[in-house]
């Protein structure tokens, strides 16, 4: 499992990268609002904090019964799909106290649910699986079972269907992220030549 400081960075750098350059790129016009980096410390704040969620248990268990166990809140393990409703909910809530819009709190809560899902898929490379589909099936599934085995090994075509499935995985996840970054005006942008 990676520690939680590489959920958040992996978060902060990797899937909102757009928000990343935007700033940076304002930073160097000189072109940075007080509003706008209000903006992005609120997202930031978000996708930080809902990229931990599926841990959140390991607070508890470690002041109540002493260890780190995280995976569980009862019987709802923490790293699955239908445990992905706290952060989608928690960022909605944020979402609408900050700006008073529905629209804008949708986006948060896809922001949101896009982070929650970028600690799913790094415990997935790390340790091979989570219960992605509880309670519709109990077991772990490993997005990137196959990743590291050659199709000579699995198949060719069960090799490129696992390929495409954990790629698309990471795809959608971003394009998630990328969304909601584009309605709340963070855009990678294309200049023409004049």
């Amino acid at each position: 499992m990676p520690y939680p400081v590489v959920h958040v960075l992996f978060f902060w750098f990797c899937v909102s990268a757009v928000a990343v350059y935007a700033i940076a790129k304002a930073i160097s016009r000189r072109e940075l609002s007080l509003k706008d980096s209000k903006k992005l410390l609120l997202l930031m704040f978000v996708g930080g904090l809902c990229t931990l969620f599926p841990d959140i248990t390991a607070v508890y268990n470690l002041f109540v019964n002493g260890n780190l166990e995280h995976c569980s809140i009862g019987p709802v393990p923490t790293h699955s799909l239908l445990f992905s409703s706290t952060a989608i909910l928690f960022g909605m809530l944020v979402g609408y106290a900050a700006y008073r819009n529905l629209n804008k709190a949708l986006y948060m809560a896809i922001f949101a649910g896009s982070a929650f899902l970028t600690h799913l898929l790094l415990d997935d490379i790390s340790e091979g699986g989570c219960a992605y589909l509880y309670p519709l099936y109990n077991n772990h599934i490993s997005v990137f079972s196959i990743m590291d085995t050659g199709f000579a090994e699995a198949g060719l075509f069960k090799y490129l269907t696992v390929s495409f499935v954990s790629v698309f995985c990471v795809f959608i996840v971003i394009l998630m992220a990328l969304f909601a970054l584009n309605r709340f005006e963070f855009e990678f942008s294309y200049m023409t030549k004049k």
